[in-house]
């Protein structure tokens, strides 16, 4: 059984391997992150013991049952039980009295996700979430991407106009003017973190940026306003 964890990277749990927790497993390990995986179906735990070896045939989720996979040394686990409400949420429970920092939970009803909160869970909405991603790309040529922190706070990508290109992050300075930070630019299969005051802005360039969500909108109609 998985004893240990990274003392430099969180390790990550997750209960539930269905289409949901199967992509958040697989997208993890690809990510390099170190996970537990369970779930009480033989099959779908062979299919991700492609990808990790703690991998764990489950068919009871007691506290007992959740100590011996090593849940309990995960620094985030992520209940993906949204279908069956009474096993979601006590399994929920046991996560949480277990000592997990970070415990985050799929609903599939408001009921349940209102339950799940006030037990201590951060709570996700897959479908939901989902529809609201594909809206807000539908209504927008720019917004290539888009997630709901907490709040109104939103991570978002946006694909960059021409009015931009040549000109440098101090230039742009959306921080000042919209209150947004740079997390990081993507140029064709490149991915570039460093992003210094004189970074100099390429066409097709897409940035990720981090703020409101009604900020976000004002950079983006900032970007159609001139072409």
């Amino acid at each position: 059984m998985f004893k240990s964890k990274k003392s430099i990277d969180k390790t990550y749990g997750i209960i539930g391997l269905g289409r949901f927790g199967m992509a958040l497993a697989v997208s993890l390990v690809k990510a390099g992150k170190e996970i537990i995986a369970m779930d009480y179906d033989e099959e779908r735990t062979r299919e991700i013991r492609e990808y990790t070896e703690n991998a764990y045939v489950v068919t009871k989720l007691d506290k007992k049952a959740l100590e011996e996979t090593g849940i309990a040394n995960c620094d985030v686990v992520v209940i993906c039980i949204g279908e069956s409400i009474d096993t979601s949420i006590l399994t929920t429970l046991n996560v949480i009295d277990l000592g997990v920092r970070r415990v985050i939970a799929k609903a599939s009803t408001q009921d349940q996700g209102k339950v799940l909160q006030k037990i201590g869970a951060e709570v996700v909405y897959p479908e939901r979430d989902m529809a609201v991603r594909l809206a807000q790309r539908l209504v927008s040529e720019r917004l290539m991407n888009y997630f709901e922190l907490y709040g109104n706070i939103n991570l978002s990508e946006l694909l960059l106009s021409k009015r931009v290109v040549g000109k440098t992050v101090a230039e742009l300075d959306i921080r000042k003017k919209y209150g947004l930070n740079i997390i990081a630019v993507e140029r064709g299969q490149q991915i570039i973190t460093d992003i210094l005051p004189d970074f100099v802005f390429g066409e097709r360039d897409t940035v990720i940026v981090i703020g409101k969500e009604e900020k976000i909108r004002e950079f983006e109609g900032s970007l159609e306003e001139r072409e």
